[in-house]
């Protein structure tokens, strides 16, 4: 299954206010009713998150092992793969949103990144006991130069 990753526009422009290496980032799972909108700026923007159940808990999963290197003219932020175990019933999402936890420029915990779990698009279930994880590419979550 193939993912795709879309940006949210005042990430783009804002993209200096979060200093990554030590701001808080979570990613929220969400459901195939939740429409990405580029224009989408914070958390309270995002609609359709997945409730607190089966594994999942509402206001996402702290990334864990995140990192912002430089070298010359390329910044790269990786983090730890993400994950949910899903223990009482399954989970079911369409996409993930990465967000930083703060105030940033007077924006409350702004959006990053919406990852599309499955391009076909399909909604992407892993049942009781298994594993939904956020595998990142082993490159990077994403570059900018």
């Amino acid at each position: 299954m193939a993912a795709s990753i879309s940006f949210y526009n005042n990430w783009r422009e804002a993209i200096n206010d979060v200093p990554l290496r030590s701001t808080t980032l979570k990613a929220t799972l969400h459901s195939s009713t939740y429409t990405f909108a580029a224009t989408h700026s914070v958390y309270a923007d995002l609609t359709n998150e997945l409730s607190t159940a089966n594994g999942y808990t509402n206001g996402g999963a702290t990334m864990t092992g995140t990192s912002w290197d430089h070298s010359g003219a390329t910044a790269t932020f990786d983090a730890a793969d993400t994950q949910w175990v899903a223990s009482g019933g399954s989970i079911t999402a369409r996409r993930a949103v990465i967000r930083a936890i703060g105030t940033f420029n007077s924006q409350v915990d702004p959006l990053i990144a919406s990852v599309l779990l499955d391009t076909t698009p399909a909604d992407v279930t892993v049942t009781d006991g298994n594993t939904l994880a956020l595998q990142w590419n082993a490159s990077g979550i994403f570059t900018v130069t």
